[in-house]
């Protein structure tokens, strides 16, 4: 066999093995909130807690900023420490893409060309200081606020609504941060 066919193969595995994991037990889509004002979405959010990808399974002080830029797409920083609140510091610059007629709220998160993972806004408060970030998937999750921390009452008021959406809150870990860092 040649590099060329192999590879050939090699990567219509890895295709016919995604489209298999895609064809998996189909979960009821979890709503979006019907509007947001990207403008104003815009800044940066803690990540309070989540259900992490792997990247973020030792994060700490976890932050995920936003700038819309002019073609209409969103310029995003996640930075955090790794496996300390005084770790290496990380940083990552995926590129979100808004869904056209999805009220700004249901995205596509690109970390690498071509691929854009699902990134649906499903909570947002009127004031928009926290926000939840799910897919229909139930893999990952995030809670976020404009703080690094919020009270119990919130954050128990937050988590409930996760499991509304069906995840396992079991999965959910809480981030922890270093106000002063934050100031």
């Amino acid at each position: 066999m040649t590099i060329s066919l192999i590879k050939r193969l090699l990567l219509m595995t890895i295709l016919a093995s995604i489209l298999s994991a895609c064809a998996t037990t189909q979960l009821a889509p979890i709503a979006t909130v019907s509007r947001v004002d990207l403008p104003k979405f815009m800044g940066s959010w803690y990540v309070i807690a989540a259900i992490p990808t792997a990247i973020e399974t030792e994060s700490y002080n976890a932050v995920e900023s936003y700038q819309l830029d002019k073609d209409g797409s969103i310029a995003t920083t996640f930075t955090y420490n790794k496996g300390s609140l005084d770790g290496k510091l990380k940083t990552y610059h995926p590129r979100g893409f808004v869904i056209e007629n999805s009220g700004n709220a249901l995205w596509g998160m690109q970390f690498i060309w071509p691929i854009k993972a699902e990134y649906r806004i499903v909570y947002l408060n009127e004031d928009y200081t926290q926000t939840i970030i799910a897919r229909n998937a139930r893999d990952y999750v995030w809670i976020m606020a404009r703080t690094p921390i919020i009270n119990d009452a919130e954050y128990e008021k937050l988590t409930k609504l996760v499991a509304q959406y069906g995840y396992d809150l079991s999965k959910l870990r809480k981030v922890p941060h270093n106000e002063s860092n934050h100031k």
